[in-house]
């Protein structure tokens, strides 16, 4: 069928019923398999333990830590150390890692501190400067040969590797497809890939085709993320790249429920029980000073679309301990 037909055949279904036409399925990477095809995106701030929890729980396939660097846990850095915090509860295990030497990579791969986890995924996307200068994140899509050296590294652990990356450097220079090639052919188990270049970081439309001729390419998993702010944009992407799921980012935060509508995976609680039951995790998992600092910015988010909560974002900061900020949360959210 003409993919533009089917595209505007599923959206007019979508109108008329409301309901959603991605296909919903299990994926099979190495030796996991996912429950579901629908992943949230690595977070820097947000996507610890308890939050991960919570988006298994509403039906997402597969969560990953914070980015963590492989020299920082190197040198013992302990507040890196605190985002590999996970318990034997969390069904999959899946810790982000980021680095440019292979040596470094495969070594932390292969380290103690890593031994809880069944999943790597390497950090090849990352467009901010600082990294990008390190010759980490997305500057690895410039050397391929190092990119590979790392899966390779990393692939010597025994565990499953994923890679994260972007559709090229440049927008008038894009090759998603031929980075996805190399990537299956050193041994990585599925590949992600933000539909942007690295020039446009987080704003413009994604590139659907650049996704759509990646997935052609190769016969591992390929998961299209950036973009995705509402179920029809999760359903759009699929639609237009082919892609065996998609991964969810910011707009987790916002609305972690769109796990349980991509998936129809009931659930019964109201975001007011959820923000709750994330208090509570996170102040049995980390300190006060943690858990404050998390909750806030999980609120913010919350917040965004719920009338009458902006007058409770200044006082959402000054609340100076946990018994403040529950009674405030209790009013933005009840």
């Amino acid at each position: 069928m003409n993919p533009d037909l089917l595209y505007y055949g599923n959206n007019m279904i979508r109108q008329l019923t409301g309901t959603p036409t991605m296909e919903i399925k299990r994926l099979r990477l190495g030796g996991i398999v996912l429950p579901s095809n629908i992943l949230m995106a690595p977070l820097a701030g947000y996507t610890c333990y308890p939050f991960r929890m919570m988006a298994y729980e509403m039906g997402a396939g597969l969560c990953f830590t914070e980015m963590c660097s492989a020299n920082a846990l190197k040198y013992q850095d302990k507040a890196t150390r605190k985002l590999l915090f996970t318990t034997k509860e969390e069904p999959i295990k899946a810790v982000q890692l980021l680095g440019g030497v292979p040596a470094i990579m495969g070594q932390t791969a292969s380290s103690r501190l890593l031994e809880n986890f069944d999943i790597i995924d390497i950090n090849m996307g990352c467009p901010v400067p600082n990294v990008f200068k390190s010759g980490e994140g997305c500057a690895l899509m410039l050397d391929q040969p190092r990119a590979a050296a790392i899966i390779r590294a990393c692939k010597k652990s025994g565990k499953t590797v994923t890679v994260k990356c972007r559709t090229g450097i440049q927008k008038d220079n894009m090759f998603a497809a031929e980075f996805a090639r190399m990537c299956e052919d050193a041994g990585a188990d599925m590949i992600t890939i933000h539909g942007r270049s690295r020039s446009m970081m987080y704003d413009g439309e994604c590139c659907y085709e650049e996704i759509a001729q990646a997935k052609a390419a190769v016969s591992i998993p390929v998961i299209a993320n950036g973009g995705i702010f509402s179920m029809a944009d999760a359903e759009i992407m699929m639609e237009r790249t082919g892609a065996d799921g998609v991964m969810i980012a910011r707009y987790g935060l916002e609305n972690p429920f769109i796990f349980s509508q991509l998936t129809r995976q009931p659930v019964k609680k109201s975001a007011l029980q959820i923000m709750l039951e994330q208090m509570e995790l996170a102040s049995f998992c980390y300190d006060e000073t943690f858990t404050m600092a998390y909750i806030r910015k999980l609120a913010s988010y919350g917040m965004k679309k719920r009338k009458g909560t902006k007058k409770y974002k200044q006082q959402l900061y000054q609340c100076g301990n946990l018994r403040e900020l529950e009674e405030l949360i209790r009013l933005i959210f009840a």
